[in-house]
């Protein structure tokens, strides 16, 4: 194939729209409205697609992997946003060691998964 591939742009679900766009831009995403349901959130050139929908049995196995290169210093960061403090069925477990490398875990207000990890 002769063409670069520039993007992957996951798209994830929301069970209250307003409130996973809150969630997102409390976090650190910018976000770019792209019509009254749909928004794109990116951040240092990752971008993802929240669309104002939900089924439970795609968002509750959504899963997405945010790698990034020091998950102690960002983990710092995160935690002290406190966003299960300000949004109801957020949670975020600690950074666990691994063979592979280090990672936590951040659930949003709808339930996607957030791996946050380092590889070694």
């Amino acid at each position: 194939m002769s063409q670069q591939i520039r993007s992957l742009r996951p798209f994830i679900g929301a069970k209250d729209f307003a409130v996973s766009r809150s969630f997102y831009q409390a976090w650190g995403f910018a976000e770019t409205v792209l019509s009254p349901g749909m928004s794109l959130f990116s951040r240092e050139g990752v971008c993802f697609y929240l669309q104002d929908y939900y089924v439970p049995e795609w968002v509750d196995n959504t899963m997405l992997f945010l790698e990034v290169e020091d998950v102690e210093q960002y983990w710092a960061e995160l935690t002290a946003l406190d966003l299960p403090g300000h949004y109801a069925g957020v949670r975020v477990a600690p950074i666990r060691h691994e063979d592979w490398g280090k990672e936590g875990f951040v659930h949003d207000p709808a339930g996607v998964l957030w791996h946050i990890g380092e590889f070694k």
